[in-house]
């Protein structure tokens, strides 16, 4: 039986969205920083041959600079300000997050409730300078071996390594503006919307490759048929969830015995959503951005790196799906549903698991379901980023039509509607007690009025 605050969700009219000034607020502002987001794609890092550039990035948009490019929303094939993407911060918060399992300051640190998460942000903003700074310089050194700059020289370099530092900073602190002020997770928001900008013009390419003969009419079909199989089984898939049986025992309220009642946990089969998809293609792209651009003057190292670890290679797949599935459980269990924590609450709550003892049992039954609800979780989510990914590259289509960018495009739009629905919710709720108070206002002043 569904509780009254489901039956409230689900009655939750989209027409209150014009009434809800809070939330049309929070809209507007994730709108506008958003806007802002996609303008510095396409303001350009000073010294770059644009010529150059563009017959260089027409070249390597089947391989790795066009999956560097759908996580950049295009800024890096214009090499734009906005080049690094949101990435070093994600990487940054990867090693941060490893740390903090395996560190005991930084395990410390987390047990010192918001402090210590204000250090640990603070730690991962110093661990995002020093990514992009490396990566920045990397990626300059890479376009002057490739014949990709006017004017090469120690100039070049700090200016790039200034611009696109600040650039990813700016992004950071935007994801972090959306995030408190918008509605959203903005990091992810960035991410989906550099993607869905980009779309049209890949969905162009890719029937211009049609209707030039590069790829068969059977292809395309076929193409357009997975993406389509993808989508349903991704919704399918972010939407379907464990329940698990709560029960709460009766209590006494002075005179009163109220009975017990029951509920339920809801634990999806996919909690860590599309992180684990983002942090595995960051550490993927972590090395390869630095040789991107090198071409033909990339040492042996670099050469090797783009030789295997490249779109559609068996180690490039075999690393990706790895990653997906140690990330799935690393952050489920250490920051989406953390076993211990659930336990907590629920005894503190008073509530238990039928035939489980609350506490230290309770954990383990959690982590028991959770671990085993994993196994299907990480699954598909390497399932869904690795089919596409090969048929991707066998066919030389755009990285925009990959599982990784599907997977994205889904998670963060579902996530997003729930949010706003969560504020309609809440404006709904705050309108009905206005309501009640009103009303107890008027009933009070004619009680008054009968009396006298």
């Amino acid at each position: 039986m569904a509780s009254a605050a489901e039956q409230m969700a689900s009655n939750v009219s989209w027409g209150m969205l014009g009434k809800a000034t809070e939330l049309r607020k929070r809209l507007l502002f994730t709108i506008g920083l958003l806007i802002v987001y996609r303008i510095g794609t396409y303001i350009p890092v000073p010294g770059i041959d644009g010529i150059a550039l563009r017959e260089f990035m027409d070249q390597a948009a089947g391989g790795i600079a066009g999956v560097l490019g759908m996580f950049t929303g295009g800024a890096l094939s214009r090499m734009g300000i906005f080049a690094l993407g949101i990435m070093p911060y994600i990487s940054a918060s990867i090693i941060v997050q490893l740390l903090g399992a395996t560190w005991a300051p930084l395990q410390q640190l987390k047990k010192e409730g918001e402090t210590g998460r204000r250090k640990i942000t603070q730690y991962t903003r110093y661990g995002t300078v020093l990514l992009a700074t490396f990566q920045a310089y990397g990626l300059a050194v890479s376009m002057e071996a490739g014949d990709l700059v006017t004017d090469p020289g120690w100039f070049f370099r700090i200016s790039t390594v200034i611009t696109l530092v600040g650039g990813t900073m700016f992004l950071m602190w935007l994801g972090e503006q959306i995030t408190a002020r918008g509605v959203g997770n903005g990091i992810s928001l960035i991410i989906y919307v550099g993607i869905v900008a980009e779309l049209p013009g890949a969905f162009a390419q890719f029937f211009e490759q049609g209707r030039v003969g590069a790829i068969s009419t059977g292809v395309t079909l076929g193409v357009i048929g997975m993406l389509l199989a993808t989508l349903v089984f991704v919704v399918f898939m972010e939407r379907s969830l464990r329940k698990v049986h709560i029960q709460y025992p009766r209590r006494q309220v002075g005179m009163k015995v109220y009975d017990g009642g029951s509920s339920h946990l809801p634990i999806k089969v996919n909690p860590a959503g599309v992180i684990p998809a983002i942090f595995a293609s960051s550490l993927l792209l972590l090395p390869t951005t630095l040789s991107t651009f090198s071409g033909s003057n990339a040492g042996p190292v670099m050469s090797w790196i783009l030789a295997y670890f490249g779109p559609g290679q068996p180690l490039y797949l075999l690393f990706f799906a790895a990653m997906i599935i140690f990330f799935t459980y690393f952050y489920t269990l250490n920051v989406s549903f953390k076993p211990d924590e659930v336990a907590d609450n629920l005894k503190n709550q008073n509530g238990f698991v039928p035939g489980i003892r609350p506490g230290k049992k309770t954990e383990e039954y959690l982590e028991y379901v959770v671990t085993r609800l994993l196994v299907l979780g990480s699954g598909y989510l390497a399932l869904v980023c690795m089919i596409p990914e090969m048929i991707r590259g066998n066919f030389a289509i755009t990285a925009y039509f990959g599982g990784t960018s599907i997977l994205i495009i889904v998670s963060v739009g579902m996530d997003f509607i729930q949010q706003v629905q969560s504020h309609l919710l809440a404006h709904q709720y705050e309108g009905l007690i206005e309501k009640s108070q009103l009303r107890g206002k008027k009933r009070g002043k004619a009680k008054g009025t009968a009396r006298r």
